[in-house]
């Protein structure tokens, strides 16, 4: 299969992209960064902010290859830090990485699935796209958007034998950690004098967290399907158990465990 993955520089990206070569798929992955690159996958600069860099990207594949079977929206970015003191500019940056820039893919790459009237859309969202996550408010907010989008996507392409699957990870051991943009104003301690404390066990968890070539492991098995599921929650046994309960649980106890949990 042709697939083609975005954001391959590092963390899941660079796993997926790793494994589903070794698989013996045609990878193509973009990137914006100097990267160590993975020998037979075919690396495409390429900025999810510009429409004309994306159109570009997908001719190349096009170009080379004459179809693209699964289109994988894996690119994104994080802001840590309470909603109030998110500077516009930054919750627009965010916006437009983790969600416009997969917008921006798709109307490029839709039109070709449905021609061949076949494909596999794959976009990652997160355990944090299925509940708001304190601190993490702009970064949820982003993935509740992909959530919204791709419920609508699966039922418009159903008809053209275009599978669409979200992809919710929990917390997991990549450089998103360490690239997280944070809001660190002085006013912020004094406003919210948990944050620090949350923002330690929020790092805590995901420098502890499961490693990324698990998640390429499943990835490898979801795009042999023939039947995907609609989506994959793919993180701990708690975070799992906690998507459930949000779904069962009154949303104020909900709440009260999700604060207990942030040390709020």
């Amino acid at each position: 299969m042709v697939i083609l993955i975005t954001g391959i520089s590092s963390g899941f990206g660079h796993a997926m992209a790793l494994k589903l070569s070794h698989d013996g798929h045609k990878v193509y992955g973009t990137h914006r960064r100097d990267c160590d690159r993975i020998p037979g996958v075919t690396y495409l600069n390429a900025d999810v902010r510009n429409q004309q860099s994306i159109d570009e990207t997908v001719k190349t594949v096009i170009d080379a290859e004459g179809h693209i079977d699964v289109f994988i929206n894996n690119a994104g970015m994080g802001i840590g830090g309470p909603l109030e003191f998110t500077p516009i500019e930054d919750a627009q940056q965010q916006m437009d990485v983790n969600f416009m820039g997969m917008v921006r893919f798709l109307n490029s790459i839709v039109p070709i699935m449905r021609t061949q009237c076949h494909g596999h859309i794959i976009c990652f969202s997160s355990v944090g796209g299925l509940m708001g996550l304190p601190y993490q408010g702009m970064y949820s907010a982003s993935k509740y958007a992909i959530e919204g989008y791709c419920e609508a996507l699966r039922l418009e392409l159903r008809q053209f034998g275009i599978n669409v699957t979200v992809i919710n990870p929990g917390d997991f051991h990549t450089s998103f950690t360490a690239q997280r943009k944070k809001v660190l104003p002085d006013s912020v301690a004094n406003a919210y004098p948990g944050y620090a404390k949350s923002m330690e066990s929020i790092e805590h968890d995901e420098n502890s967290g499961l490693k990324p070539d698990r998640l390429a492991r499943r990835i490898s098995r979801i795009v042999r399907k023939r039947h995907p599921r609609n989506r994959y929650i793919i993180a701990t046994t708690v975070q799992k158990a906690s998507v459930l309960l949000k779904t069962i649980l009154p949303a104020r106890w909900f709440d009260q465990i999700l604060a207990s949990y942030y040390k709020l």
